[in-house]
C-alpha cells in the first residue's frame, strides 16, 4: 500500500504567462507558495476476489474490468501512461476540488508518484512535475499552464521561470521571521464557488476580443513578479507593499478575460478592502474558489467581520511538495492483460 501526501498551492503573481503558448515566445514567471493544506491518494493493488479489476474512489465510485472503462480522464490515462492495473486508489483532500488552489494538478502529482512507488521506482521532483504536466496538457487535452504541476511537486515558496526550453524553479530566500510575517499577514476565504479551471481557461480565450491587448496585460503582469520578490527579499522593503501589487495584479487579470471575475466576486472582493485589506486577489483561473488578501493584524478582525458570510480557512506554508508518507512494498504478478 501507497499514500502520497501533496501540497496545493496558492499563485501570487505571474499566473497566465505559465501558459505554454504565451512563454515559448514572450517568457514567463510565477511567484507561488504550498501551503498546509493537502490531497492523499492511497493506491495499493486489488485482491482478484473480484468480479471487476480497477476501484477507484474519489468523487463517486468506480469499478471496472478494464482500463478503458475508466470515467475520470486523468486516471485513465495515467494508468496507461505508466502501465497500471489491478488497482485500488482512494482520494481525500483537506479542501475541495475546482477552487482555485491547483487541485487537480495535485491530485495528478500525487497519484503519479503513488504509482512509481507502487512500482517500486523512485521519481524525482522534476520528473512528477514533468509528467502531471505531460496528463493534463497532453493527454488529456485540458486547457492551463504549467505551474500548478510544479508547484505542487517541488513545494515551497518559489519564482518558477518559464522559457522557450522549459522551466527553472528558484526558491525565494527570505528570513524566516519575514515570511513568517507574510504567512500571518495573507487571510484566505473560501466564496463558495467552483469551476472548472480548464472550462474556464476556454471561456476566458474565447471572450478576448484584443489578443494584442492580453498579451500587453499578461507582459506587465510578468514584470510584477520581479517587482514581489523585491519586496520580499530586501528587509528595507515594508510588506504591505505586496499587498497592493496583489491588488494592482488582480486589476490587470479581471482584463485578460470575461470569465475571471464575477459581479458577486467583485462585490466580496470590495468588502475586504474596504474593511482594511492592503490588495488581494482570486485564486486561480477565475469564476470562483477562493479570496486571497493582505491584511495587517490590526485590521483582520475587521476583515473577518466584513466577510462573516464566507468561511475563513487559516494556513500556513509548507516547504516539502509532495512526498510518499506510507509505503508498504506489494508482492504483484500481472494477470492476463486482457483481462487486467
Amino acid at each position: 500500500m501507497i499514500i502520497t501526501q501533496t501540497p496545493f498551492r496558492m499563485s501570487f503573481f505571474g499566473g497566465g504567462t505559465d501558459m505554454e503558448e504565451f512563454f515559448r515566445e514572450h517568457g514567463g514567471a510565477v511567484l507561488s507558495t504550498t501551503i498546509d493544506k493537502y490531497c492523499y491518494v492511497n493506491v495499493r493493488h486489488l485482491p482478484r476476489f473480484f468480479d471487476y479489476s480497477t476501484e477507484l474512489a474519489y468523487s463517486r465510485i468506480e469499478r471496472v474490468t478494464n482500463v478503458d472503462e475508466i470515467l475520470h480522464p486523468a486516471i485513465r490515462n495515467a494508468m496507461k501512461m505508466m502501465d497500471m492495473h489491478e488497482i485500488r486508489l482512494d482520494y481525500e483532500a483537506d479542501l475541495p476540488a475546482r477552487s482555485g488552489l491547483g487541485t487537480s494538478s495535485s491530485f495528478a502529482v500525487g497519484m503519479i508518484n503513488a504509482f512509481y512507488a507502487l512500482k517500486g521506482k523512485y521519481a524525482d521532483k522534476k520528473k512528477l512535475a514533468d509528467d502531471a504536466i505531460n496528463l493534463e496538457r497532453n493527454l488529456c487535452g485540458e486547457s492551463g499552464g504549467w505551474q500548478d504541476q510544479i508547484a505542487a511537486s517541488f513545494g515551497g515558496l518559489n519564482r518558477i521561470v518559464f522559457g522557450a526550453d522549459g522551466y527553472e524553479v528558484l526558491p525565494v530566500i527570505i528570513s524566516p521571521s519575514r515570511k513568517k510575517e507574510l504567512d500571518e499577514n495573507l487571510m484566505m476565504f473560501f466564496t463558495g464557488f467552483t469551476r472548472l479551471s480548464s472550462a474556464v481557461q476556454n471561456a476566458n480565450a474565447k471572450s478576448v476580443k484584443d489578443e494584442n491587448a492580453k498579451t500587453e496585460s499578461l507582459k506587465t503582469m510578468l514584470t510584477l513578479v520581479d517587482e514581489a520578490e523585491q519586496i520580499l527579499v530586501n528587509k528595507d522593503r515594508d510588506l504591505s507593499e505586496f499587498g497592493k501589487l496583489l491588488d494592482y495584479t488582480w486589476k490587470l487579470k479581471r482584463s485578460t478575460g470575461s470569465m475571471v471575475s464575477t459581479d458577486k466576486i467583485d462585490t466580496l472582493y470590495e468588502k475586504g478592502i474596504k474593511a482594511g485589506a492592503e490588495g488581494g486577489k482570486l485564486l486561480g483561473a477565475g469564476g470562483g474558489g477562493f479570496l486571497l488578501f493582505y491584511v495587517e493584524k490590526d485590521r483582520q478582525e475587521a476583515v473577518r467581520k466584513a466577510l462573516s458570510d464566507l468561511l475563513y480557512i487559516p494556513f500556513s506554508f509548507e516547504t516539502g511538495g509532495s512526498r510518499v508518507i506510507h509505503f508498504t512494498p506489494e508482492t504483484y504478478e500481472p494477470a492476463d492483460s486482457s483481462k487486467a
